[in-house]
């Protein structure tokens, strides 16, 4: 019989969400997790999955029952003829990539940080960049999901086709995911080269740079005209790098959270950090080359907030410059750096933010310098209000206000979506406040 634990606290990764759910359970197996959902529909109670708990929102909370994933974490099957891996859907991708290593295979696209669970990345539509490349989601070939009554569904594209269109991206509320099936590709290294350039320059040359680069993004940094452009390719070089713990650690974190924290007195230092530490730290033209997980993976420094949401490709100059034209028209709003600024294809998937459309996310970025909240407000308006005027839509993840009635305008296949969510979970076991304001 499954055990379950009261009075555990819940917190995600960036400390700004928490909850205290009634029962927290950490299912071994499928037989456990469907006594969890058989007791939730005695006691009519609710239900979150929560894998790493990374998301930076409150779309893992609940004050129901929490199944934490984590003991189901095993590599099931890897077909070595197809590239394909099965796991549990609790597995972090960290503990992946070695797994699939020793049968020389690799995920084509990551995003920055891997101790995630696979689970947790496609159902929050993870994304990295490279305009060939789709959101994490569309990796996955297979998927089973068990139901609010208890049923398990097998899904792919010849098997329960519309759930799996649906479930690739299925923000914890079709139900528990418990296996997923992955497409690798031959294990490979990647070089990444960085070096400076100016906003103007990348805006101008946006198509040059994504066809001279398969992984391409950029940071802008606010206050400034400063860029810095980073390529990720295919390479034969040994594993290198150019980092050091002096310029990467002693000034690039421990100095920089220092400022930011005076900052936060002193707001009209921001724009002067931003142009100092591009300086300090992204004039030089910098390599490094590793296995291709080393290189997706980076560093997210001290705790923060972020928003990051996907406009139509084309609509990148515009949004951009429209943002910074907004800082320079209002001094007192200071934005940290860096702006981040991907690309990705785009997909079928109903609730993909690149749902058939190629793909820019912007993401930007207020830290938390020794936990203190920066004042933010006026730049996330700001910022969320040009990404609607562009027809851009938030990732999944992250904090950001819109309700039903923005997502019915966002999303073609918004509706259709509903209608399988309330299929396979009439009773709404799965639902809590951060999905309730998407779906009513």
């Amino acid at each position: 019989m499954v055990h379950g634990y009261k009075g555990v606290k819940f917190q995600n990764w960036a400390k700004t969400y928490g909850c205290c759910p009634e029962i927290y359970y950490q299912p071994t197996s499928v037989e456990e997790v469907r006594e969890v959902l058989a007791l939730a529909r005695q006691q009519n109670k609710r239900v979150k999955v929560v894998g790493g708990g990374h998301s930076p929102s409150d779309i893992a909370c609940t004050d129901g029952f929490m199944i934490h994933m984590g003991k189901m974490n095993r590599v099931l099957q890897v077909d070595t003829e197809k590239k394909q891996v099965t796991v549990e859907a609790g597995i972090l991708l960290a503990d992946l990539h070695p797994q699939l290593g020793k049968h020389g295979l690799a995920l084509s696209n990551l995003g920055a940080v891997s101790d995630v669970t696979a689970g947790g990345v496609i159902g929050s539509g993870t994304h990295n960049t490279g305009i060939k490349h789709g959101i994490l989601a569309t990796q996955v070939v297979a998927l089973t999901l068990l139901t609010a009554d208890g049923t398990i569904l097998e899904c792919s594209e010849s098997s329960n086709a519309e759930v799996f269109q649906a479930a690739r991206v299925h923000l914890g509320c079709l139900g528990v995911i418990l296996t997923i099936t992955l497409q690798c590709v031959p294990q490979f290294h990647l070089q990444e080269i960085s070096f400076p350039s100016t906003l103007e320059e990348v805006l101008n040359n946006l198509d040059s740079h994504l066809k001279k680069s398969e992984y391409f993004r950029f940071l802008w940094f606010p206050h400034s005209e400063n860029v810095s452009i980073i390529y990720q390719d295919h390479t034969n070089k040994p594993p290198s790098s150019s980092a050091t713990w002096f310029w990467d650690y002693a000034i690039g974190f421990y100095l920089l959270e220092f400022l930011l924290w005076v900052s936060s007195f002193l707001p009209g230092l921001v724009g002067w950090i931003n142009r100092c530490f591009f300086w300090l730290l992204f004039t030089r033209k910098k390599e490094s080359s590793n296995l291709s997980y080393k290189i997706f993976s980076y560093e997210c420094r001290f705790k923060q907030h972020v928003q990051d949401w996907a406009i139509p490709r084309e609509k990148t100059k515009e949004a951009l410059l429209e943002l910074k034209a907004m800082l320079e028209a209002h001094p007192k709003m200071v934005a940290h750096y860096p702006v981040e600024v991907r690309f990705t294809r785009g997909d079928d998937i109903l609730l993909s933010p690149c749902f058939q459309r190629d793909s820019c996310y912007m993401n930007i970025i207020m830290y938390r310098p020794y936990g203190k909240d920066v004042p933010r407000l006026d730049y996330w308006l700001t910022y969320e209000t040009i990404m609607k005027k562009v027809g851009g839509r938030p990732h999944w993840a992250k904090a950001h206000n819109c309700t039903r009635k923005d997502f019915e305008k966002m999303y073609p296949a918004f509706s259709k979506f509903c209608a399988i969510r309330e299929k396979l979970d009439p009773t709404g076991m799965f639902l809590n406040a951060y999905l309730e304001k998407v779906f009513y």
